[in-house]
């Protein structure tokens, strides 16, 4: 049984990967600081694989403490590095929050890596090391241009870093840049809870649905978009999940073609925020309070991706719809809320 570490691996994406893992046949150790995060989800993980996996509270922060971890863990076949922060807004606030927590954590796992022979790491990206792109739909091709955000910024030196240590050590990597991850598992046992305001625009959809906020925000109405409103391709997180599990086969098996391969996730579809918000409404015959505000600054008007690659390569494609997404997004709202 190959021994996986997952860092970050109680927050949203990390946990529904781990569960896709243990169902893989892998055994699972999670480092997670729980900032973003609650000790909690493990339970939703044995509910629903019948594993608990093994869980050390760890700031990655914490370079001796570390170091100790991996002296101690040193027969870890492969990472999936999760561990970042990742609201936009917030690093634009405290830049230097994030470029510590981003790029000093990273460099510690990868000094582990190199210092144990761990050969076998999927890092999660993002779209957002595209920009505003020239062309739709993005492919892998695409330029990487002066990111919009500190966050941005630390995707994109992250890349840049595990390429360099790619051509000169045993590391394998692949980068896996996301597009818009909402749903939840389909048990309701583990799903989307961020801490405070929601960022994304589903959390704060259902949220909004319970009565938890008063109403939604649709920034802007005279984007040059089907509807004026910003478009994003949204993929159910189960996929994505899924995703990580073939990719970090592909690196075990030895079928990559090189050591640094990147992959864009996503559904190849864009949808706008009218558009998620009368799904919402038709799915679960919620009627939503929403308003129509100023455009936000900083926002990208359409993204969406090219899949041809991850669809070809990884032999991966979606399978949710966006509606199946919506629905297992509020069905968790209503369990988290005990909301009948």
């Amino acid at each position: 049984m190959k021994k996986i570490l997952v860092t970050g691996g109680l927050g949203y994406i990390g946990s529904h990967t781990v569960v896709e893992l243990q169902k893989n046949g892998f055994e699972v150790i999670i480092i997670d600081n729980l900032s973003n995060s609650s000790e909690d989800v493990l339970k939703g993980i044995h509910s629903i694989s019948g594993i608990t996996p093994i869980f050390e509270k760890l700031d990655l922060k914490e370079k001796t403490k570390v170091s100790e971890f991996f002296d101690r863990n040193s027969d870890i076949d492969g990472i999936i590095h999760f561990a970042a922060s990742k609201a936009v807004g917030e690093s634009v606030e405290d830049p230097l929050l994030y470029y510590e927590n981003n790029l000093n954590t990273l460099v510690y796992v990868l000094q582990e890596c190199k210092k144990h022979q761990i050969k076998n790491l999927i890092f999660s990206s993002s779209c957002t090391v595209y920009g505003e792109p020239d062309s739709l739909p993005i492919t892998e091709e695409a330029p990487v241009k002066k990111a919009t955000s500190p966050y941005g910024n630390t995707k994109q030196i992250s890349e840049e870093i595990i390429f360099d240590l790619c051509s000169v050590s045993d590391l394998k990597a692949i980068a896996l840049r996301y597009f818009n991850p909402i749903g939840a598992h389909e048990t309701s046992e583990i799903g989307e809870l961020p801490l405070g305001v929601p960022l994304n625009l589903v959390p704060f959809v259902t949220q909004t649905a319970a009565g938890v906020r008063e109403q939604l925000s649709v920034f802007g109405e005279d984007y040059p978009t089907v509807d004026g409103s910003c478009v994003r391709d949204y993929i159910h997180v189960v996929d994505l999940a899924k995703a990580h599990v073939i990719s970090l086969k592909r690196l075990l098996e030895g079928k990559n073609t090189t050591s640094f391969e990147v992959f864009n996730l996503g559904t190849g579809r864009g949808s706008s925020v009218l558009e998620v918000i009368k799904a919402f409404e038709k799915v679960t015959h919620q009627k939503l309070n929403y308003k129509i505000v100023d455009r936000r600054p900083g926002d990208v008007i359409s993204v969406y991706a090219d899949t041809k690659k991850a669809n070809n390569v990884l032999g991966w494609k979606t399978e949710g719809s966006m509606e199946d997404a919506l629905l297992t997004a509020w069905n968790w709202e209503k369990k988290v809320r005990n909301i009948k």
